[in-house]
């Protein structure tokens, strides 16, 4: 979770960009609260925000007040409050299988005037995401992924934890390159912990257009070291695409001997991080010049030398996650024959956060979802239907084993549910399904054919309906044998 004051000073909101245009293909920016069909292109930075109306469909859109609603970023000034509820869920398509930055933010900016900031989780589909607090009421909290999603949409949803009514107000989604940020773990995602511009001249924060994939570059203060600088920021690139003005300053201790060293503390001993830190030479090295660096964490050498190119972007990185400290400590050391100190442009470091729970099983979502759908279903149904098991929807249950498969729905209770109309073909796609109850409801036409497809069902339930017809000779069949108990009104087993 990422905490960063609102200066209430214009001046320090104006974020540098560069004058060229750029693509912004693979860009979902969401303005959370916007009034629908609303969009426009962001001032400062050119990107071009959407409401959320299309995204979800509960919630209450909420306007920033004065003074704070006046001078903030214009993407900040809305937000979609969740007062009822206990899940409330967005629904985003995506394309499977691409890497995604994903960052929500959270500006409560007094919206509600109760001056009493909330307190509240958020998950991603089945799985807890990050817990949202605020210190005061003009901070923008951010929380930020790095996440590949397995199926063609992803669900953020806001949990309410009963310390206040959760709200969003931006979430944004960058396609990232699928050979940088990798975990070699299929189970967990990257959260980021910190990204820092390190010997910044401007003090100013950078994402797009500076940086491609819109990721905050947030400048470090560092009284310790001595700042260098370049006017140059057109680099070698490698795939991690650092913005080329934050490469284009560094830090460098004073006393050309000293190094260099950070440190950060864990909560816990078991979370795992992965580092990334940028390098490029900022100076032109006379002949005699020489700059090489070995790098050590906690004691371990963990590469060197490094020696910075010129005008040239490397990144060393993780190659499998640091665990098992509750602090870790940083050393950029010069060599023995280094005739200058180390240098360092950016760094970027993430947690691992458990991402286990499997979300259901396409097919059962989407066939619960039209049905949700085209009956209008008024239960908790929001986000994944079988996870995690503290919100499953109302009215279903599941098959959950160990996580290595996705979960199935198997049973289904709309009884009482004011359902009005057919029984929808969509059932039938609940292909697991061994209990249905359609009991006590307004459902008219036949009992249709499909249900026999359910080869696994056990008890159908569609008493006290206004059903006609027969009933499909498969059914009772099975229900002669005693492999369905079938429930049905006499009227409808006796039609002719």
């Amino acid at each position: 979770m990422l905490t960063h004051f609102l200066s209430l000073l214009l001046g320090v909101l104006t974020i540098l960009v560069l004058i060229q245009a750029q693509d912004q293909s693979g860009f979902i920016s969401i303005d959370c609260g916007l009034p629908e069909n609303s969009s426009y292109a962001e001032t400062s930075t050119g990107i071009n925000y959407i409401s959320d109306e299309n995204f979800i469909d509960t919630g209450v859109s909420n306007k920033i007040p004065p003074p704070l609603g006046n001078i903030i970023l214009q993407q900040l000034e809305h937000v979609r409050s969740f007062p009822s509820g206990v899940r409330n869920c967005y629904r985003i398509d995506v394309t499977n299988g691409t890497k995604y930055l994903i960052r929500a933010s959270f500006f409560y900016g007094n919206y509600d005037n109760l001056n009493e900031p909330p307190e509240f989780d958020i998950h991603f589909g089945p799985n807890a995401w990050d817990t949202v607090k605020f210190t005061n009421l003009s901070r923008v909290v951010m929380s930020e992924i790095i996440y590949t999603p397995s199926l063609e949409y992803i669900q953020p949803c806001l949990v309410n934890t009963g310390k206040g009514t959760p709200f969003i107000s931006v979430i944004e989604l960058r396609t990232l390159n699928n050979e940088a940020y990798v975990t070699y773990s299929t189970k967990s995602v990257l959260s980021n912990f910190f990204r820092y511009d390190l010997g910044s001249i401007t003090n100013l924060r950078y994402r797009y257009k500076d940086d491609v994939y819109d990721r905050l570059w947030f400048p470090f203060k560092w009284d310790e070291m001595r700042n260098l600088s370049s006017n140059e920021d057109i680099l070698t690139q490698n795939i991690y695409k650092p913005p080329g003005i934050v490469m284009s300053t560094a830090i460098t201790p004073f006393n050309v001997s000293a190094p260099i060293q950070f440190s950060w503390s864990s909560d816990d001993v078991n979370d795992q991080y992965y580092f990334y830190l940028y390098f490029n030479e900022v100076e032109k090295l006379a002949e005699s010049e020489t700059r090489a660096f070995n790098i050590i964490a906690n004691g371990k050498l963990l590469y060197g030398p490094e020696i910075p190119a010129y005008q040239r972007v490397h990144t060393i990185l993780s190659t499998a996650a640091l665990t098992g400290a509750g602090r870790y400590i940083f050393t950029l050391s010069k060599t023995d024959n280094s005739t200058l100190p180390p240098i360092l442009n950016a760094m970027e470091v993430y947690k691992l956060i458990d991402f286990s729970l499997s979300e259901t099983q396409k097919d059962d979502v989407d066939a619960i979802t039209s049905i949700k759908k085209n009956y209008g279903v008024a239960k908790n149904w929001e986000g994944d239907p079988c996870g995690p098991v503290k919100y499953m929807w109302e009215g279903l249950n599941c098959s959950i084993d160990d996580g290595l498969n996705p979960p199935r729905i198997t049973s289904l209770n709309l009884s009482s549910s004011g359902l009005t109309g057919q029984i929808v073909s969509s059932i039938s796609k609940l292909t697991m399904l061994q209990y249905l109850d359609l009991s006590n409801n307004s459902l008219n036409g036949s009992l249709p054919d499909f249900l026999q497809q359910l080869q696994f069902l056990k008890v159908l339930n569609v008493k006290n309906n206004n059903l006609t017809g027969l009933v499909p000779s498969g059914l009772l069949e099975r229900s002669k044998t005693g492999s369905l108990s079938l429930s049905v009104d006499v009227e409808l087993k006796s039609s002719p």
